[in-house]
């Protein structure tokens, strides 16, 4: 997603890179939240499903949405879900040290980094409408060196990318 909403900015303050990944956002920024929701809970006005910052008849996916993905596509659902191209290390299977990026599925999942120390090319992070407390909430995240998606909590201060899914 490369809507551009107060709160958000490309990675490595590079247009190009929200050009090819789309931009980063605070979690209450993608979740068209008060900037105050970063340290305090919000749970009370997350919607089911939440809108956020996403197109009229979009969502910001739930943390249970995640797992329903990752449950349909099977394992390894990094690999079927990446894009054929635009990671790190990433090729054909069964091309030596390379990890596979297959995008079967056509979800083309490019790594957008984050804002500390996750750089484009290698890791691709997304929030979820879920919180988990006051300065933290879930998300997804792929390593170009793994071939797994991955789900853990961070805090709402940090910068990830946005998926929408259809409602």
């Amino acid at each position: 997603m490369n809507y551009n909403a107060e709160y958000s900015k490309c990675h490595g303050g590079l247009d190009t890179n929200c050009v090819i990944y789309g931009r980063l956002y605070y979690w209450s920024a993608a979740m068209a939240l008060p900037n105050g929701c970063r340290s305090s809970t919000c749970s009370n006005q997350i919607n089911s499903p939440h809108r956020g910052i996403c197109p009229s008849g979009w969502h910001i996916p739930s943390n249970e949405e995640w797992t329903t993905l990752t449950g349909y596509v099977g394992s390894p659902s990094g690999t079927k879900l990446k894009a054929a191209s635009g990671w790190y290390d990433c090729g054909p299977s069964g091309s030596g040290s390379y990890y596979s990026c297959e995008d079967t599925f056509g979800f083309s999942a490019l790594p957008g980094g984050d804002d500390n120390l996750a750089g484009v090319e290698v890791n691709g992070l997304w929030w979820s409408a879920t919180e988990l407390n006051a300065n933290d909430a879930y998300y997804r995240f792929m390593y170009s060196s793994k071939d797994d998606m991955y789900y853990s909590s961070s805090h709402k201060s940090n910068m990830f990318s946005v998926r929408c899914l259809q409602d």
